[in-house]
């Protein structure tokens, strides 16, 4: 018996317009009973991923937990479960095919993957890249801890390569531990962390960067960069240096100058790169600190810290610089916004 997406999540205290309008959603079998929650598990990767048959020598006393974020382009979602295996055969994509393809990335757990005659062993740290509407099979069979991944929704149109070059790579092993890999994989780790920090539009923007990142990545596999069109390459520059922005908020050296010099451009190409975007660079790296300060005097788990201390943490050298530019973008001093909020 297939059991409803939507249901299965309603379970979980959540109703389908609740579903809809939220950006991020997680859910687990801890919603429903160690009987049903098997099925419910294959449901809900049916429904999230694509029509998919799984297997499980735990089936009596599965475990599993999912968070999706939804953004513009794309989607990113984080999975961890009991060892399985799963079958996505051509009935099951002639019932249901999102005609997109899926690049994921493996935390823990070696699996094994097959598509399109490759047939890959993948371990920790490892990407790997497949297509909704091929045949596919997935082996997930280390019995002694959950397996966890993280999968990046790529829709054909958000891709400028040629399906037939992507295909090349369908079901290898892609490392992420240099180059474009190291970046996107730290990124989507990142971006899965922060993910209860992060403001709907800021969660927008990421997206977006994680799209680009993609696309910079699957095309230095293909060994072809070049053949991307101007304007992309353009934006995955810029992709990789809003990414390297969001990672070094913290150092008080962030400034356009160091951000050229790493990713060796002049300053004019980065202030050039900038000028389609809603703010200057120098805007940027303070409205995403004020940004995180803002997120972190919101936290009661942190309400220990001081405004000093917040200050600091996101790269703010002076308490008092800091206030003043969190007054003039939300209104109030940093300590009146904290009471507001009652942290």
């Amino acid at each position: 018996m297939k059991v409803d997406l939507v249901t299965g999540w309603a379970r979980g205290a959540m109703t389908a317009r609740e579903i809809e309008s939220e950006l991020s959603v997680s859910v687990s079998t801890n919603s429903v009973s160690d009987r049903d929650g098997f099925e419910w598990w294959n449901g809900m990767v049916s429904e999230a991923v694509g029509a998919v048959s799984i297997t499980s020598q735990h089936a009596d006393r599965f475990r599993g937990a999912a968070t999706s974020l939804r953004l513009p382009q794309t989607e990113v979602s984080s999975f961890s479960f009991s060892p399985m295996s799963a079958q996505r055969a051509p009935a099951d994509i002639r019932r249901s095919d999102p005609d997109c393809y899926f690049l994921f990335l493996v935390h823990g757990s070696p699996m094994g993957l097959e598509q399109r005659r490759s047939n890959t062993l993948l371990k920790a740290r490892d990407m790997a890249l497949f297509d909704t509407s091929q045949s596919l099979a997935c082996e997930f069979e280390d019995h002694s801890r959950l397996s966890r991944v993280t999968l990046l929704r790529l829709p054909r149109t958000t891709l400028p390569l040629p399906p037939d070059r992507i295909d090349r790579l369908l079901g290898t092993r892609l490392s992420s531990r240099t180059g474009a890999g190291a970046l996107l994989a730290g990124y989507l780790a990142g971006l899965r962390e922060s993910t209860d920090r992060c403001e709907a539009d800021e969660l927008q923007r990421l997206g977006a960067i994680a799209v680009d990142l993609a696309t910079v990545f699957l095309a230095s596999r293909l060994g072809s960069p070049p053949s991307l069109p101007a304007e992309t390459r353009h934006q995955a520059l810029l992709a990789r240096i809003q990414a390297f922005i969001d990672h070094n908020l913290a150092d008080p050296d962030l400034t356009p100058a160091t951000i050229a010099v790493h990713h060796h451009i002049s300053v004019r190409l980065l202030h050039q790169l900038f000028q389609q975007q809603p703010e200057t660079v120098g805007a940027t790296i303070r409205q995403r600190r004020l940004e995180r300060s803002r997120a972190d005097l919101t936290n009661p788990r942190i309400a220990h810290r001081s405004i000093g201390q917040t200050a600091a943490r996101w790269g703010f050298r002076h308490q008092a610089h800091f206030a003043r530019a969190f007054r003039l973008a939300y209104g109030m001093s940093p300590s009146d916004f904290r009471r507001t909020v009652g942290t």
